[in-house]
C-alpha cells in the first residue's frame, strides 16, 4: 500500500508528518518525493528536506553524513522555457525503513517564499525484530541529535 502526503511549506518552515503508532509495527519507506514552486513562471530556488528527528532550524545545507536525513530536493526553476535559466530539480532519498514521525524543512534561496511538496511512502508491516531495529535506530538518532 502507498500513502501520499502533500503540502505547502514556507521558507524556514518545519512541518511534522505524523506516522507513529502505539505498537510501532507499521513502517514506511519513501518511494517518491517531488517539489514545485508556488508560482510557476517565476525564478525560484528551494531546498526541501525530510528528517527522522525534529529540527530546530531549516537551512539550505545538505549533509549526507547526517543519519537523520531521509530525503532532499533541490529545485532551481527559471521564469520561462525561453529563459537562460533552465528548470532543474535534484531529488535524492534514502531507502531506509522508519516507523516514527518525519519532519519536512524548507529554505528558499531565491524567489517565492513557499514551496509545495509531494511524498509517497510505501507502507510496510514490520515484524518484531524489524520494529525493534527501526525504533532503536530512531532513539539513537534522537539521542545523538541532542
Amino acid at each position: 500500500m502507498i500513502k501520499s502526503f502533500r503540502g505547502k511549506i514556507a521558507s524556514d518552515g518545519i512541518q511534522t508528518i505524523t506516522l507513529h503508532t502505539n505498537t510501532g509495527t507499521t513502517g514506511y519507506r519513501i518511494t517518491k518525493f517531488q517539489t514545485i514552486q508556488q508560482d510557476p513562471g517565476t525564478s525560484t530556488e528551494h531546498v526541501v528536506k525530510i528528517y527522522t528527528v525534529p529540527q530546530t532550524v531549516a537551512d539550505d545545507k545538505i549533509d549526507f553524513s547526517d543519519n537523520t536525513l531521509l530525503a532532499v530536493s533541490y529545485l532551481n526553476a527559471g521564469p520561462s522555457a525561453s529563459s537562460s535559466t533552465v528548470s532543474n530539480e535534484v531529488i535524492i532519498f534514502d531507502n531506509m525503513t522508519f516507523n516514527q514521525d518525519v519532519y519536512v524543512t524548507a529554505k528558499t534561496i531565491t524567489g517565492s517564499d513557499e514551496a509545495n511538496y509531494y511524498i509517497e511512502m510505501e507502507v510496510v508491516k514490520l515484524g518484531l525484530t524489524e520494529n525493534t531495529v527501526a525504533t532503536l535506530k530512531d532513539i539513537r538518532n534522537i539521542i545523538r541529535d541532542e
